[in-house]
């Protein structure tokens, strides 16, 4: 099962020719979310030609604008499509009333239903999203508005079916190995039941992916963002300006890798929301300085399309 992750914008506070407003969109099969919908969101959409009309629920951090000005086009967009399953947009408080204010100025025609689900306790970690197979999380961060986190998390897989297991149970090959596989258990012709964990190696881990961006670092953030295999975060600043990201309640590239650091098991992470003080060639420095903590950081592109494989 495919899962990956598609930057469709990685500037913060405002637009740049190169780089739109924050955004991500994470595809795991059919299934399409999108985090974050900052100006220039269909632009990229479009020039990378994914299904943006398949999207299920568009999950915003918080209502400053670099983070939501793209939502009104999202929603005119789909309008124009044939669409039968309701869009959900989830989000912290006053993302209802920005969607409802945008649809009466505006005057939008939308042909399907959407639904607003506002986090009540944005302040503490829970599920906001659930699917076959995978739940949504949000947690707080800290900004100077309600402002949360995300974490995709998929469940745990069966373990390695191992076949020399089955035959020495006396399962014959064929349909009743698929229900093993699939984690039930079978009953033979003589009575005996035979238990997935009798022929299946330990529980293999799903795959998880994080978002965050515009928040002061602190230590709960690692806790919820441990093991992930993508953890997308903002490393708005270099080091040289950490009274600035402390002023504006934001992390400096430096702030994010001590976090990847010290959750434990992130295997990837990519920096975004730069400030639109730094050039292309500048953002080289911010890195620079997040390897010096995590060498597996590198600088999210807008555009840049990431695959997350199972850890096997």
């Amino acid at each position: 099962m495919n899962m990956e992750a598609f930057i469709l914008g990685t500037s913060g506070t405002m637009p740049l020719p190169n780089r739109h407003l924050s955004s991500v969109l994470l595809r795991r099969e059919g299934e399409v979310f999108l985090f974050d919908c900052g100006e220039g969101t269909q632009v990229s959409l479009r020039s990378l030609n994914l299904k943006w009309k398949k999207i299920g629920a568009i999950l915003i951090s918080h209502t400053h604008a670099d983070h939501v000005t793209g939502l009104p086009g999202m929603l005119m967009l789909s309008s124009q499509v044939d669409r039968s399953e309701p869009l959900q947009v989830i989000g912290p408080p006053r993302i209802a009333e920005y969607v409802e204010a945008n649809r009466r100025v505006l005057e939008m025609y939308i042909n399907f239903e959407i639904q607003v689900n506002e986090i009540s306790e944005p302040e503490a970690p829970g599920v906001v999203y659930e699917g076959e197979g995978f739940q949504i999380r949000s947690f707080p961060v800290r900004h100077s508005r309600t402002c949360v986190g995300y974490a995709f998390r998929e469940d745990p897989r069966p373990g390695i079916f191992h076949p020399h297991r089955a035959e020495e149970c006396g399962v014959p090959r064929g349909p009743l190995w698929s229900r093993l596989q699939q984690g039930e258990s079978v009953a033979l012709d003589d009575g005996r039941v035979v238990e997935p964990g009798d022929v299946l190696g330990p529980p293999r881990p799903g795959r998880k992916f994080c978002y965050v961006t515009d928040t002061v670092a602190f230590p709960a953030i690692a806790e919820e963002v441990r093991n992930s295999d993508l953890l997308v975060c903002e490393g708005m600043f270099t080091e040289e300006f950490r009274e600035t990201a402390v002023a504006k309640r934001h992390m400096t590239a430096r702030d994010a890798a001590r976090i990847a650091r010290s959750a434990g098991g992130v295997k990837k992470l990519g920096l975004t929301h730069f400030s639109p003080r730094y050039t292309n060639r500048e953002l080289k420095e911010l890195v620079k300085e997040a390897r010096e903590e995590f060498p597996d950081a590198f600088l999210a592109r807008d555009r840049m399309h990431i695959n997350i494989p199972y850890e096997e």
